[in-house]
């Protein structure tokens, strides 16, 4: 059997595929998600001209205090425009971290770090566990951005054929597990602080001393991480591997290398580089006395406030010095031109991320300023409070709609730009806390970027799977991977529910429920 017998050729259009045209053309007439944000600006400007006019008017949540519209088309409003043009981009609070935390994990994936990492992880997996390690490798790649999608779910492929299966299985595999399982981790990485930057500006919204940490979510994605390799691995063997047997391939001539001798010294060299900053982390957290703990403060995770503060800088020093040490090991990196060099292709790769920030930080910041989302906050929140919606029916509500929303915007830090200071507020005046509404929408966010044309990987993927199967196209993407989408959403949900369900914290100092602070 070749590679199109496993696949329907000239199959006829099912109603998936022309469900999914339909998607693909309503994304297509989107424009550029910063041209997007700019005409929500413009749109948010207007709109405070006209809710000024109506004399709208709600109590604040806090002081009981009347909160009108502020008139942006105003002269103080188009001055205070003129004037925080720059300083909404500069203040912006995902921006820093962002390019912070990048510069040190561009330093460990141009010495070759964390590709190497991956190659040994999967070159060394026992066939039986061949699925399960591609997708948590998959899950764990998220830690460095981006990278799993151009690294890992091609070396996938390359792996499934040296096993003898058939490389589209592989890839399925590895893209389920970086992009479906996208948010969840054992550790925390770049997504983290551009989360929690974006709840932390919309939180402020109510509560404007309101603080969002990098960790909020960390230990439900720490143990979401298993659960998503156990669904992805059920789901590749149960159901993808049906469509994808064992042999059917036909070819078996493509090889993977292996890691080579100086790979391995590298290697070595970061590991004994790992065990330094472990130990200097630990010198540094642990005993009473250590400089990234406050003195004297009994509560272990507020004493360990200036450790989980810090965790944006910890991620830069991490990367970058394990990053170099790999490098010196492995003759990759000879000076520290080759460092910086790395540090600059990171921050080439966010040329088109920083145009966007600058119109979503314009956006945010006008937003806020016009009190529109306080106003609608509070009456949408009385409004949902007359639905009578119990916690968790309404909570999944709002991961379906995140997942809905996700099938025509992909980027996760553009559709929480958007939706954010909207959802955070009206939840917060509802008893929900900032960070069970970010949980709830990395959920949605995640589980249908496999079978979404938006995301921005999405045609790269295509062309993976068209080297081994050139008839491949959207349809055959969304086919093979709406299996794993489904799974996840319920999966997933249900692990949020039940985590909800008894109370359980969403990570360190991160509460389920909002209490205000008081006036």
């Amino acid at each position: 059997m070749s590679a199109s017998d496993a696949l329907p050729a000239a199959a006829p259009r099912t109603a998936v595929d022309r469900f999914l045209a339909i998607v693909e053309r309503a994304g297509n007439l989107l424009p550029h998600p910063a041209t997007l944000f700019f005409l929500l600006t413009v749109f948010v400007v207007i709109a405070s001209a006209i809710a000024a006019q109506f004399d709208l008017s709600v109590a604040h949540p806090k002081t009981g205090e009347p909160v009108v519209p502020v008139n942006l088309l105003s002269v103080d409003g188009l001055q205070r425009i003129m004037g925080g043009l720059v300083t909404n981009f500069t203040g912006f609070a995902p921006l820093g971290t962002v390019l912070v935390a990048l510069i040190g994990i561009g330093v460990a994936e141009h010495s070759g770090f964390i590709g190497a990492c991956l190659r040994i992880v999967v070159l060394n997996a026992p066939r039986f566990l061949l699925t399960p390690i591609v997708v948590f490798a998959g899950v764990m790649s998220n830690m460095a951005s981006e990278i799993g999608y151009v690294l890992l779910v091609p070396l996938a492929g390359l792996l499934y054929v040296a096993a003898g299966r058939h490389p589209i299985l592989g890839i399925a595999a590895a893209f389920a597990g970086v992009s479906g399982g996208y948010s969840a981790n054992l550790l925390l990485g770049t997504i983290d602080p551009l989360l929690s930057g974006l709840s932390q500006e919309a939180a402020r919204i109510v509560d404007p001393t309101y603080t969002v940490s990098a960790a909020a979510n960390m230990y439900f994605m720490q143990a979401s991480t298993p659960v998503i390799t156990l669904l992805g691995w059920w789901v590749t063997e149960k159901i993808v591997a049906r469509r994808f047997p064992d042999g059917s391939y036909g070819k078996g001539d493509e090889k993977i290398e292996p890691i080579s001798g100086a790979e391995k010294r590298g290697l070595a060299w970061a590991g004994i580089a790992t065990v330094i900053f472990t130990a200097a982390l630990l010198a540094a957290t642990v005993p009473e006395g250590g400089w990234l703990r406050i003195p004297g403060e009994p509560d272990t995770l507020k004493a360990l406030a200036p450790f989980l503060g810090g965790i944006v800088a910890l991620i830069f020093i991490g990367g970058a010095l394990i990053g170099i040490a790999y490098g010196v090991g492995a003759g990759t990196i000879k000076s520290d031109a080759d460092v910086i060099k790395g540090m600059s292709t990171s921050m080439g790769t966010l040329a088109s991320y920083l145009v966007l920030v600058f119109f979503a930080a314009q956006f945010v910041a006008l937003f806020n300023w016009t009190n529109l989302g306080l106003i609608f906050a509070v009456e949408g929140a009385e409004t949902l409070k007359s639905l009578g919606l119990a916690k968790i029916p309404l909570l999944l509500g709002f991961i379906l709609l995140t997942a809905t929303v996700n099938l025509a915007m992909g980027s996760a830090s553009a559709k929480w730009a958007l939706m954010a200071p909207v959802f955070i507020p009206m939840f917060m005046l509802l008893g929900y806390s900032p960070e069970v509404t970010q949980t709830a929408y990395r959920v949605g966010d995640s589980v249908t970027n496999i079978i979404s044309p938006m995301m921005s990987y999405f045609a790269i993927v295509i062309a993976f799977l068209q080297r081994y199967e050139p008839k491949a196209g959207i349809g055959t993407v969304v086919a093979t991977m709406i299996p794993y989408s489904i799974t996840f959403l319920i999966g997933w949900s249900a692990l949020f529910a039940l985590w909800i369900g008894f109370g359980w914290e969403l990570g360190p100092n991160a509460p389920l429920v909002y209490v205000p602070t008081g006036g």
